[in-house]
């Protein structure tokens, strides 16, 4: 066993007597500390002498890194073994926040590592504080993903997640007097330590170019450019159980064979490097701005590479193991044994495909049996090009006819809708898509050609419904590809993400498909892990929960919250409840006051809004109805104020940096702020605070802190929602409309316990009809915070631009398309009855303890296990 002891003084400023010795499996906090000193000395990443915060952070992750990886090796050993099916998740976002407390919670060592690192001179929670966010995502898309796979890890289901490595993610947000500001995301900055490089699972991908035709027929794609797909894996634990799964990250590069040297040495240095530099661009930047044709072809390029890539590695290798740590060469029985299996694994296994057609007893599978083994997951629209992708494969190089390989493909893949937005289903150019996939424009092209055929030949009813049911929209001024309706002629399963998104996708936007194939819709109400959105970033609240229940089963058996109901009306349950809120609402505070400047009291109620900022999910609703209560606020006498319920008003979210309406809330919030929490007369009974750069670690300080979170979104354009199941779960009340899965929290929470307000879903289209009519009258109310903006209160900012998508019946930007005014009289409506309930405390807990027990039914665990059972058809794969 390799050792290195410390002789004499602290070594990088670690006591003496902690000894550098490699302890990779270790329990006792005392093998853990020599255990992150041996990484500290040998894995290391920064100048020797130094052991601050920063340098312990990647010490600590790195020891976490080798019990991880001995888990994925096993877990990888184990489905080689068994063979099951799995599924191949295909999301272009992933939101899973800091990997360290999570991880350390899953494998349950926090107290372990929390004792070491005192041992070496730091506290646990500061090390964690270290970590940056992984810039992976945006918002409920992608936070989804990440609770997805720790529910398949916890499952111990045999599941991949793949996804692009974004260098710069989104953006951070910074606000300044001009309101938001873009600046690139910093988390490679250095390195991440839970990913580990796979050099050996590299894949071409292939764009532009030309469709070859051989004397014979068959078709091959050629030409173009050709970047490298270069997996990088991070590893995703689950709750107490030995599985570990993988997130496996793409990053795009080019060979040296593509740097041309002599263009180089002639002084063009762009052109010497030009495919470098058009690789690097794939994976730069989540979402880039697609106003140009360049943007456009850059988005679609990262649609594809992800696409083409992920299905090559699921078609190439059904079972990939785990990387060799250098710590675990300490382990000779455990190393032997990997070096066994690679030996036998890699002899057979180098490339879904090929993978797929060597069986374990040398005899090769029949591709209609390919379903049986390989499910992928299309989440929303984004991987739609995995359908084309994966006929191309199947025809082209691996020689099946058209129908055998239309059969392979629509029994492997389904597809998750996430919107009803028509802006949000993705439709790209047909010219766009020529010039960058000539082969899969033709394919896409059969696959229309033989849905108008089949409906022309067996539905004749539905002949008048071509034009829009059909995948190509051939308008000469505008030609596109309907990617949602390409899913759904293709998947053999499409789900929406709750009851009432499914029902308006079922009775409104694919009717006509159901009516040709009424078993292929489904719903699956969307869900979040109870480790990270509660176990792990309230601890206060979840020692409470175990205490009375006596039992932590609940954590992976959310159901069992429904038993906190028989304590609800308890006075001491009630106080212990309410000590562990405010001890979450003081640190929120801190927080607040840290990054803020601004100071507030946690005494009063906490009402909470972070999502990404868009006139839909309707913050100018919010902020619309804070000014009016400021402004009702100033007209009152001193001993009037004393009796209003003191609230501190929080908003976050990131604006898209081409959506200036979205971008100009955030200033309008901004500037509110910056008058009522200066205002002396005002400041005590409200506060308006704007929370920059949100993301999933602000959010587990956030949530945990939340009494009020307004989920308010016009009803029927939010698919489910994923943050209103955190804050319910969290103890927090609800303000929101019947949208998404509003309507099912609300459900299972007790209508007593939720705020509701604003039209239904039903009534949303009537409403828009009556006021193109002419026909709204709006609450004077409405129109008196309007009026308030415009009078400079708030500064010199022209608001009116924002202002006039109000006003108006109709026309572009105008008509309030998203119903503000309509539903501002019972917005403010439902906020008097808040002021009111909160006021009686022993209420408030008893709707907040209410909360939390009804909110058993959002476990992603659940979600998971009804599209493992109904979707995918995959099963169980413990690791013994």
């Amino acid at each position: 066993m390799a050792t290195k002891k410390a002789k004499g003084s602290a070594v990088h400023g670690i006591p003496a007597k902690i000894p550098a010795i490699a302890h990779p499996l270790a329990e006792d906090p005392a093998d853990i500390a020599s255990n992150i000193n041996y990484h500290v000395q040998y894995s290391p990443h920064f100048s020797p002498f130094k052991f601050e915060p920063e340098q312990a952070y990647y010490a600590t992750a790195d020891s976490v890194r080798d019990r991880l990886i001995q888990q994925w090796n096993e877990t990888y050993v184990h489905f080689h073994k068994t063979v099951p099916k799995q599924t191949h998740y295909l999301s272009m976002e992933y939101l899973y926040g800091r990997a360290l407390t999570n991880t350390v919670g899953n494998l349950n060592i926090q107290d372990a590592y929390a004792e070491a690192l005192n041992k070496l001179g730091h506290r646990l929670e500061e090390i964690c504080e270290q970590e940056k966010d992984a810039a992976l995502g945006n918002g409920g898309l992608g936070r989804l993903a990440s609770c997805f796979l720790d529910s398949m890890a916890t499952l111990n289901l045999p599941a991949w997640g793949y996804g692009l490595r974004y260098r710069y993610g989104l953006f951070k947000q910074r606000i300044t007097k001009d309101g938001q500001e873009e600046i690139a995301e910093d988390w490679l900055e250095k390195f991440s330590p839970w990913e580990v490089v796979r050099h050996d699972v590299v894949f071409p991908v292939r764009f532009f170019g030309h469709v070859a035709v051989s004397p014979s027929g068959s078709r091959k794609w050629t030409g173009g450019e050709v970047v490298q797909a270069l997996a990088y894996d991070m590893p995703i634990p689950g709750y107490k159980t030995k599985n570990t799964i993988s997130l496996r990250l793409w990053e795009a590069k080019a060979g040296a064979e593509d740097f041309n040297l002599f263009q180089f040495n002639e002084g063009q240095y762009e052109a010497a490097a030009q495919l470098h530099s058009q690789a690097q661009q794939i994976c730069a930047v989540l979402y880039p701005g697609d106003a140009t044709e360049s943007g456009k072809i850059l988005r679609l390029k990262q649609q594809f590479f992800l696409c083409s890539a992920s299905l090559q590695d699921s078609c190439s290798a059904l079972f990939m193991i785990g990387p060799i740590s250098q710590s675990l060469c300490q382990c000779p029985q455990i190393l032997g044994e990997l070096i066994e299996f690679q030996r036998h694994f890699f002899k057979h296994v180098d490339s879904i495909i090929r993978g797929f057609k060597e069986r374990k007893d040398g005899s090769s599978w029949q591709w209609s049996e390919f379903p049986s083994k390989v499910a992928v997951q299309l989440n929303d629209t984004h991987p739609t090009l995995a359908i084309p992708e994966l006929m191309r494969l199947l025809m082209d190089d691996e020689g099946l006819g058209w129908d055998e390989a239309w059969d392979v493909t629509s029994r492997t893949i389904a597809y998750t809708n996430h919107t009803v937005l028509p802006e949000a289903l993705e439709k790209w150019s047909q010219v766009v898509m020529w010039k960058l996939l000539p082969r899969h424009m033709e394919i896409i092209e059969e696959i229309d050609k033989q849905f108008i055929a089949m409906i022309r030949s067996s539905r004749t009813d539905l002949e008048g419904k071509i034009p829009h049911m059909c995948i190509l929209d051939n308008n000469p001024q505008k030609p596109v590809v309907r990617m949602a309706n390409l899913c759904v002629v293709s998947a053999h399963t499409v789900n929406g993400v709750a009851q009432l998104h499914s029902d308006i996708l079922k009775t409104e936007l694919f009717a006509d498909y159901v009516s040709i194939w009424p078993t292929k819709f489904q719903n699956k109400t969307n869900g979040i892990t109870p480790r990270r959105w509660l176990r792990f970033c309230s601890p206060e609240l979840s020692n409470i929960i175990t205490k009375w229940l006596k039992t932590d089963e609940w954590i992976t058996n959310l159901d069992k919250l429904a038993n906190l109901r028989e304590f609800s009306d308890s006075e001491e349950f009630q106080a212990e409840w309410a000590s562990a809120k405010m001890a979450n609402k003081q640190r929120l505070a801190q927080y607040t006051l840290q990054v803020t400047g601004e100071s507030i009291d946690p005494n009063s109620l906490f009402d909470i809004q972070v999502k990404r900022i868009h006139e839909y999910k309707r913050q100018l609703l919010n902020i619309l109805g804070t000014i009016y209560r400021y402004k009702k606020l100033k007209e009152m006498s001193p001993e009037e104020r004393k009796n209003t319920t003191p609230r501190t008003i929080m908003i976050g979210g990131k604006a898209f940096a081409t959506y200036t309406n979205a971008k100009m809330i955030v200033k309008l919030v901004n500037d509110v702020g910056a008058v009522v929490n200066t205002d002396p007369e005002v400041n005590e009974y409200l506060k308006v605070i704007f929370v920059p750069n949100y993301n999933v670690s602000v959010a587990e300080m956030l949530i945990p802190g939340s009494e009020l979170s307004q989920h308010i979104s016009t009803a029927g354009m939010e698919a489910s929602g994923t943050s209103n199941m955190k804050f319910a779960l969290n103890g927090c009340l609800i303000i929101g409309t019947l949208d998404g899965a509003n309507v099912e929290i609300r459900e299972e929470i007790g209508e007593e316990n939720f705020f509701l307000f604003g039209a239904t879903a039903d009534e949303v289209p009537k409403l828009r009809k009556q006021r193109e009519a002419g026909q709204f009258k709006p609450d004077p109310r409405f129109e008196e915070a309007k009026k308030f903006i415009r009078t400079g209160a708030f500064g010199s900012y022209d608001y009116n631009p924002l202002l006039e998508s109000l006003e108006g019946n109709s026309g572009y930007g105008r008509g309030d398309y998203f119903l503000v005014g309509h539903d501002f009289p019972s917005y403010m409506d439902a906020q008097a009855r808040v002021d009111e309930a909160y006021k009686d405390k022993k209420k408030w807990l008893k709707m907040s303890i209410l909360s939390t027990a009804g909110s058993g039914k959002f476990s992603s665990d659940r979600t998971i296990a009804q599209y493992a059972k109904d979707i995918w058809n995959i099963e169980e794969c413990k690791v013994p």
